[in-house]
């Protein structure tokens, strides 16, 4: 026995429509340099009806089942951490994934941290797997189409107009030899937990306020305390949770190859880049793809891979950020 747990394989799945920047700008009367350059959307992403959160979560769970050879007879156990915007409200939407890719030996829940939820979701299956030997292999897929749910003329969501549509999924194996997960670090500001809510005030006039089994759209309560809170401790809290994982894992932010985190505008990216040491050579920018939730770390993990900024033995750390309002990042030995 290692009593260690690694990434067996990986897989994501975005729909076929994409809307570009210069789609976008007439949507929102934001100039496109500002979109693409500020922003960081070059284009997104845009969910069909049949996109539901399952069906893209799923398609990115057999990606990843094929990756690793494992047979989804081999799977003990299947976590949804994607959004709750999904196919029915009050409804386990990781039952309809087990189901679909046919992991019939496995159970399965939801756990949900919006934005922060990947990293989360890696250290609380890490954990439940060196609890239960049972657990030999675990699934984690996520689905997001939560781009449905902002009104683009509202200037207060203005933030969250990167959001794009798509699905990931990681399958983790115990006793794994490589890949491992190593460290993790969460840290919530309660303050902020109201922030981001569905309201009806923030529907488009001439629109229909429901959405599938959802009321309203995302809307900032307070744009301004949001706005000041917000600046003062987004930063110092990614580096928190950054530092923590390296720590834990320990190692030092000197010995981080490579950053994959959450899409925000470009300026912040930069700046915790920065602020942690590192460079964007050390890192992907998720400017066409916008941000897909829980989907963004497994799709950095795969884009790095693809772009060679990834290699045997580097420590990898994966961030993110979803209101509520919660920063959390892990650490992996990527080899």
């Amino acid at each position: 026995m290692n009593n260690t747990v690694g990434l067996a394989g990986f897989g994501t799945y975005f729909p076929q429509q994409i809307q570009t920047s210069a789609a976008l700008a007439a949507l929102t009367d934001i100039p496109e340099p500002v979109l693409r350059e500020k922003m960081g959307i070059v284009q997104r992403h845009i969910a069909a009806d049949e996109d539901t959160v399952t069906r893209m979560a799923s398609e990115a769970a057999r990606h990843a089942l094929a990756m690793s050879g494992v047979s989804p007879s081999q799977v003990n156990l299947v976590i949804s951490h994607g959004s709750e915007h999904k196919d029915h409200l009050v409804w386990n939407a990781a039952s309809k994934i087990m189901h679909n890719i046919g992991a019939n030996n496995a159970y399965a829940f939801e756990m949900y941290a919006l934005c922060a939820g990947a990293p989360i979701a890696l250290h609380t299956a890490r954990a439940l797997m060196l609890a239960d030997s049972r657990l030999k292999y675990v699934m984690l897929a996520a689905g997001s189409r939560e781009n449905d749910l902002i009104n683009l003329r509202n200037e207060r969501s203005r933030f969250m107009f990167n959001f794009g549509a798509g699905g990931g999924a990681m399958l983790l194996q115990r006793d794994a030899t490589k890949n491992l997960i190593l460290g993790a670090s969460a840290y919530t500001d309660g303050s902020l937990s109201e922030a981001v809510v569905l309201t009806e005030n923030a529907v488009a006039a001439g629109e229909s306020a429901v959405i599938g089994e959802v009321l309203g759209r995302l809307d900032v309560t307070d744009p301004d305390y949001m706005a000041e809170r917000l600046g003062d401790v987004s930063l110092p809290n990614f580096v928190r949770v950054i530092i923590e994982a390296v720590e834990q894992s320990g190692a030092s932010l000197d010995d981080v190859a490579f950053l994959g985190i959450t899409h925000m505008k470009r300026s912040f990216y930069l700046q915790i880049l920065e602020s942690i040491g590192l460079t964007p050579e050390q890192s992907v920018y998720l400017d066409h793809y916008g941000h897909i939730q829980s989907v963004d770390q497994v799709l950095t993990l795969q884009l790095g891979l693809a772009e060679g900024k990834i290699k045997p033995g580097d420590l990898v750390v994966l961030a993110g950020a979803g209101t509520g309002y919660t920063w959390s990042a892990v650490a992996l030995r990527w080899g």
